[in-house]
């Protein structure tokens, strides 16, 4: 579990990795046993009813897939809708043997709304016009969106058997040329999975109009770095880039309405608005 003091105003209790039988508030001096629960406030001596269970450290679910921790916010949150959809797809995969890549992690500032940079990863219809190269690997035709309750993936298949994943018998995609698994997790998050392994984006708002893309990548076969649909990810990145500033400045125009959806290449997107509509 993952602890915050609730105390106004909240503060970060552990800075530092470190072992210790109790948690201290630097702030106002409040101290917690190391399950959480309140022990001693200082000049609380008169305070009635205190204290209560909301004055314990808040718990925060944490969960693991492989080597990576992710923690739920939402209570509501079935972390098994997350988990069942990876172990389905990418199960077979060495995730621990996934090292971290510096030199294809980066950040980038886009000059978009984030949705909208969503809206462009969630659907396919762009690619042949957009990413030349990505639709010379990539079977437009075959090119797949499933929805599921707070994510959905999209499946990229190869044109040729040249750089695809090595799927097990009995696997859900066994026989077919799969170059890439895209998942996407709502609201925010996007773990795209090639056969040298993972790019992580994270997508943070910065302002109405300004957005914050994180690439963190993970290798396990770097020999396939240079080939197939994950081998020019900054290369696509600018060509996102230059789409979704440009519908930016589309969307100002008094012209502008809102349209239909394409029922084979823009599910994921039409799944992304019900799931803001629903928890705006």
């Amino acid at each position: 579990m993952f602890y915050q003091c609730l105390h106004p105003p909240r503060n970060l209790i552990i800075h530092n990795p470190d072992q210790t039988n109790e948690y201290l508030c630097r702030y106002h001096g409040r101290r917690f046993h190391n399950d959480g629960k309140f022990k001693s406030m200082p000049e609380f001596q008169d305070a009635e009813n205190f204290p209560r269970p909301c004055d314990d450290l808040h718990k925060i679910q944490l969960n693991k897939i492989g080597p990576f921790l992710f923690i739920n916010l939402i209570p509501g949150f079935r972390f098994s809708e997350l988990s069942d959809v990876f172990n389905e797809r990418i199960g077979f995969l060495p995730l621990h043997k996934f090292k971290h890549e510096s030199s294809l992690s980066k950040d980038y500032l886009v000059n978009c709304h984030w949705a909208i940079y969503c809206d462009n990863y969630l659907e396919g219809f762009h690619i042949p016009f957009v990413h030349e190269d990505l639709n010379k690997v990539l079977d437009y035709g075959k090119y797949s969106t499933e929805i599921y309750t707070h994510l959905n993936l999209q499946i990229g298949y190869a044109n040729d058997d040249d750089s695809i994943f090595d799927l097990p018998p009995g696997h859900i995609d066994f026989g077919k040329n799969v170059a890439a698994y895209y998942f996407w997790v709502f609201p925010n998050m996007m773990f795209n999975f090639y056969p040298w392994g993972l790019s992580i984006n994270i997508i943070k708002p910065i302002s109405i109009n300004k957005t914050k893309v994180s690439f963190i990548s993970y290798v396990f076969d770097k020999s396939k770095i240079v080939k197939g649909a994950g081998a020019i990810l900054d290369k696509v990145e600018m060509e996102d880039e230059f789409v979704v500033e440009s519908v930016t400045k589309g969307m100002r125009s008094r012209f502008y309405h809102s349209g239909r959806f394409s029922p084979s290449k823009e599910k994921g997107v039409h799944h992304f608005h019900n799931l803001l509509a629903k928890y705006l």
